[in-house]
Order: structure tokens, then sequence, then C-alpha cells
């Protein structure tokens, strides 16, 4: 008997997994990381700092994904849309006098004044109008925390950044394998009125498309480290 898996249902009208992103441009992958989803079952623990330990113990366990959209009047996924970028001007109108504003205000490194001023302008990406079955697998014992926090949160829990709150129950329950999880996600899915637009699975397999993503957390805290791994898309209308 193998480890089981949690189910978690992400819906939103905005979501955003970033994965390489910068203090000005922060963009989005088209369906949760890695480190994102491990990020959401922290804030539901209470669990701060690095976590090497804890994080180690889900590095090497399965991950799976089902991206849906809504159906169209014939039952068929939604064509995506496009990512939203949302247009932040960060540090602006703040008085750098009052010490409680001025925390706002961007700075350099070493604490000094930005070049050319603390008013910055950032460019932030979200996917729209989606909803992912995220099928984790871990211990008994992890998935049974991780199950019991995500009923019972300590800390708020969104998807991918805080403006993002989720608009149905993330915790979808506990299954003994993949199978029974897909099985579960897609009566879900049928009871939202959605279709599968694309799925994920981890490795190298025959698939549409393989990608690299450095998102598989060592470390969180202040010095986060993460290491790579691969996955393959499979979108049988090739839009990935």
């Amino acid at each position: 008997m193998g480890d089981p898996y949690l189910l978690l249902w992400l819906e939103a009208p905005l979501q955003s997994w970033g994965h390489d992103s910068r203090f000005g441009r922060r963009d989005s992958l088209d369906f949760p990381t890695k480190s994102g989803v491990l990020g959401l079952l922290a804030c539901a623990l209470g669990a701060g700092g690095a976590q090497t330990e804890w994080l180690a113990r889900w590095a090497d366990k399965d991950l799976q994904v089902l991206a849906y959209t809504p159906r169209d009047s014939r039952g068929a996924a939604r064509p995506r849309l496009p990512l939203l970028c949302d247009f932040h001007m960060v540090g602006s109108g703040y008085d750098d006098q009052n010490p409680w504003q001025n925390l706002l205000i961007p700075k350099k490194s070493d604490g000094g004044k930005a070049v050319g001023g603390g008013t910055k302008i950032t460019y932030r990406y979200y996917v729209q109008d989606m909803a992912f079955a995220v099928l984790l697998q871990g211990t008994a014992a992890d998935i049974a925390d991780a199950a019991q926090a995500l009923q019972d949160p300590v800390w708020d829990l969104y998807l991918g950044r805080k403006n993002c709150p989720p608009t149905e129950f993330i915790y979808q329950g506990v299954f003994p394998d993949a199978k029974a999880a897909r099985d579960a996600a897609e009566a879900l899915a049928t009871d939202r009125q959605r279709a599968c637009s694309f799925r994920v699975e981890q490795g190298e397999q025959e698939g549409d498309t393989v990608i690299r993503l450095n998102d598989v957390p060592l470390q969180f805290g202040q010095q986060k480290r993460y290491r790579d791994r691969l996955v393959t898309i499979f979108d049988p209308r090739g839009e990935v």
C-alpha cells in the first residue's frame, strides 16, 4: 500500500503562482507550483521559519495538477483567458519624514534611499478564472496533519498572493491512491460546471511538453532554497 494523496481544490477569480519573478515583474505560471502548494500547507499549519526537515519529507513525493476552465454550451472546456497584468506604483505618496510611512518606501539593500526616488513601477500577473485540482502525495502522518490544518488553518490561506482568496473549500479529502483522488476531482469539476483543460504530471513522460521548474522547496524563511524537477504537461488542444 503506497502513501496516500491529499486532494486540494484551488479556485478563485485570480491566482498567481510565481516561479521566476523579480521585484519589478511578478510573473505567474499557468498552474500551481510545488513550492506554492507547500507554502499553502505551511500557512495552514502555522509553520514559520526554515522548515527544512518538514520540506525534506515532501520533496520527492508525487504532485499532479488538473486544470479546469468553465464549460461552454457543448460541455467542453472553454479556452483559457490570458494572464491579467496589474500595474502597481509602490512607495508613492508616502512622507519619508514620517517614521512609519518611511517603512513603506522601497530602499536599497543597505537601507539607503533608492536611486531616482522610492517610487517604483511593478507589473504583477495573474491567472484568471481557473480551478485546479492538486493531488499531493505524502506520508500518512503528514497528510493527516495537513488535512486537519486545512480545515482549521492557523494563518490565512490564499492562492499564491494575499489578494487571491479562494472561493471554494481547499480541502477535498484524503485518498489511498492517485486514481481515487483524480476520480474525486473529476466529480467535483462536473458539479462545478468545469471541464479539464490540461493536466500536469511529475517527471519526464510521453506528453505534449516537458519543462524544468525550480520549485521544490528545500528551505523556507529568509534564506530560501529550491531544487529543480521535471514536469510533463498534457494538453489535448496544444495551448501550453
